[in-house]
């Protein structure tokens, strides 16, 4: 050949050259053509705020790996990459910064404040685009997009519209998550549940009109007593039946509230007696409504009690808990106090308890907006991969409630409701409004933004130009296939299937693939708070992307967490070494004119038949396994083939068993090619190099009966460390 491979494979001498050599000749570029079917992915978007983590290089390992494969097979395969603007954690950073500086963001006002933070992202917001680049992903990047661009801006407004005017945007008072240090309303899935060590506190509630007669409750909260409308029972429990329709006297306060009867009520758990907060609890605002109950808020937005708490009015909800607690014992009405471990709500980026208070903010109706996302995969319209994903799916549909999607926050999509500031009247408008509609009078804007969610939940078909009728969603929508981790089900799921089934007419994707967390040796989480987070970057800076990719596929299985472990890294390295070796000296070997390999090679030996009918079984058995989602069982399959059938052709030609020449070559391109690192050295084809991508990937090849074509069948990312 003409240019031999150097004798050892150094990837961080490698891998950036080529990859940017692919992206200018756009080999990642897909373009509307009729004559090919087209295969769409669209990148669930990252924050701009964020930075590589194993997740994130999972994830899009398994998306690279999914787009590669059918470019090979002959689609027209687009890959749509982009950013989510994050709208809470932007804010903290460009807040932060302005603090540093002895700015505060109120004093500046929203216009500077929001001109400051496109700054921020023009200077930080690419750092985990680049990252993705990093690890080889085989994006269009020609066709990058942010949620906050002209075009997803227009999206946002329009869909924002349309389902206000059909009713199913509206602003009420619900049970909010509410974050006291960041001071916004947050979605469900920005909860994080923790396990924390607790206390039962039980508490006498005298009875009216009864001396020295009391109904006993226990709770975790007993701040929130301030904010008590009723204590409940079963009605069915014999023991409180003639309580029902009574009223107590609220300790610490001259007020008192009703008993009442309702079937929330477990009368096997704890006294079977709860005390209903309506203002304050999610479950307890569901009773609230049943029974007319007032709903009382004695919160303040930074968790402090507010003037309705009395002599505790000002103290932090804490500090408000143990002077209550103490109070209590001194008037004889605490019972007992009892260890609980529960989990507790904290906000996943703060890391706060988070509020459950009830507030004035816009909600998306659910119940109808989500029947097309249970009935799309009940009828098999969409499949979730693994099938067990079903029960999770389900569990969250069975018991969807209103989406809050207001936040208070500054940099986002602001909300495009007008309030007049005479008659009352909320005009939802496209256009900016100076006078209210209805009489005239002066209007004000809704300070609010919308969730970040929403914004990506029109990502399927925002990104490819809607709400225009172009030629790229006429084409490319639906998309094929979402992946994404089983931890944010309800939102990558629920709603990318509900909202573009609802603006487009049919759903979005055929497939939703699951993946599991990343852990680490132990099996623990990876956290900040343990230390045992594993930066991807630094994998590939000691061993290469194609060693972090391959380590994250083999062995990994739809929907279920793995373990990370160095030495299956460098286990990676060591066979991709190997094969560099063998594809090194297959290629020394080889003519200095080279070898056509889409002919069949001639005078075939016995052990030119073995090994070709070795690597056209692969082929097929990969094809099926990719074409099924198993990703992890198809890198075993090139693993353990590579391993042992590239190594036997290698000492063949040796001996000269293998027609070197002919077979060796069709070896190498065809079965146990590593294309990615190799393909610049030993043969740059327009088409071959269009699949290639920042990794070591076997190429199989199918034959399709003309012995002067041979279809790309397949390509899986095989690491080198």
């Amino acid at each position: 050949m003409s240019k031999e491979l150097e004798k050892n494979y150094n990837p961080s001498e490698i891998e950036d050259r080529l990859y940017h050599k692919w992206l200018e000749k756009k080999y990642f570029h897909a373009e509307v053509n009729r004559d090919k079917k087209p295969f769409t992915i669209v990148m669930p978007p990252p924050n701009i705020t964020g930075k590589l983590h194993m997740g994130h290089a999972l994830d899009n390992t398994m998306q690279d790996i999914l787009i590669r494969f059918k470019r090979m097979q002959g689609f027209e395969a687009l890959w749509v990459p982009g950013t989510d603007h994050a709208s809470i954690s932007t804010e903290v950073k460009v807040t932060d910064a302005l603090r540093a500086e002895g700015i505060d963001k109120k004093e500046i006002g929203r216009e500077a404040f929001l001109k400051r933070t496109w700054e921020w992202k023009k200077e930080y917001g690419g750092t985990i685009t680049s990252q993705l680049k990093k690890i080889g992903s085989s994006c269009d990047w020609d066709r990058e997009r942010f949620t906050m661009d002209e075009g997803c801006s227009k999206a946002v407004q329009e869909v924002f519209i349309k389902l206000y005017e059909k009713g199913l945007i509206y602003k009420g008072s619900r049970i909010v998550n509410w974050c006291p240090v960041c001071n916004t309303s947050i979605s469900d899935a920005e909860v994080e549940h923790e396990e924390q060590a607790g206390h039962f506190w039980h508490i006498n509630y005298p009875v009216v009109g009864e001396p020295g007669r009391y109904v006993e409750i226990a709770t975790t909260r007993p701040e929130t007593l301030l904010g008590d409308s009723a204590l409940a029972v079963n009605p069915d429990d014999e023991r409180y039946t003639d309580l029902v329709g009574k009223e107590v006297e609220l300790p610490l306060t001259d007020r008192t509230i009703p008993i009442i009867a309702d079937p929330y009520v477990d009368k096997e758990f704890g006294t079977g007696v709860v005390k209903i907060t309506p203002a304050h609890d999610p479950n307890d605002f569901e009773v609230g409504k049943r029974h007319n109950l007032p709903e009382i808020n004695i919160l303040n937005d930074d968790a402090t009690i507010n003037n309705l708490g009395g002599k505790y009015a000002g103290m932090d909800r804490y500090e408000a808990r143990k002077a209550m607690v103490a109070d209590l014992d001194a008037l004889g009405l605490l019972v007992r106090v009892e260890d609980h471990t529960h989990n507790v709500g904290t906000h996943d980026r703060c890391k706060t308890t988070v509020e459950p208070m009830i507030k004035q903010q816009w909600f998306v109706k659910m119940d109808e907006l989500i029947k097309p996302a249970v009935e799309g995969v009940k009828n098999g319209d969409i499949e979730l991969i693994p099938a067990s994903m079903d029960k999770t799916y389900y569990n969250w549909t069975d018991n969807i409630r209103d989406w809050c999607i207001s936040r208070q926050l500054w940099w986002g999509h602001q909300i495009p409701a007008f309030y007049c500031e005479e008659c009352g009247e909320i005009s939802v408008s496209e256009e900016t409004l100076c006078t209210c509609p209805k009489c005239g009078g002066k209007v004000t804007q809704d300070e609010d933004t919308l969730d970040t969610w929403f914004s990506s939940a029109l990502w399927p078909f925002s990104t490819l130009g809607w709400p225009e009728k172009t030629e790229e969603l006429d084409y490319f929508y639906p998309t094929d296939v979402l992946v994404t981790g089983y931890d944010i089900i309800f939102f990558l799921s629920l709603i990318h299937i509900s909202e573009p089934t609802e603006h487009m007419g049919e759903k979005p994707f055929k497939d939703v693939l699951f993946h599991g967390l990343v852990r680490d040796s132990q099996g623990r989480k990876m956290s900040k708070s343990l230390g045992n987070g594993i930066d991807p970057l630094e994998v590939i800076d000691k061993y290469g992307a194609d060693a972090l990719r391959f380590t994250l596929i083999t062995g990994n299985a739809p929907g279920n967490d793995m373990r990370f472990y160095w030495e299956r890294v460098e286990a990676s390295r060591n066979f991709a070494n190997k094969v560099w070796n063998a594809s090194r000296f297959i290629q020394m070997n080889m003519p200095e004119e080279g070898i056509d390999v889409k002919n069949k090679p001639e005078n075939l030996t016995d052990a030119d038949k073995w090994i070709l009918s070795k690597v056209n079984t692969l082929a097929k058995d990969v094809t099926e396994n990719l074409d099924k989602f198993e990703l992890g069982i198809a890198a075993d399959k090139i693993y353990e083939a590579v391993k042992d059938k590239i190594a036997k052709a290698d000492g063949q030609v040796r001996v000269g068993e293998v027609n070197q020449d002919a077979t060796s070559a069709n070896i190498t391109e065809r079965g146990m090619g590593f294309v990615n690192r190799f393909i610049e050295l030993a043969k740059e084809d327009g088409k071959t190099c269009a699949v290639v991508g920042n990794d070591y990937y076997v190429n199989l090849v199918k034959d399709n009966g003309d012995a002067k074509t041979a279809d790309i069948i397949i390509e899986v990312a095989v690491p080198a460390q």
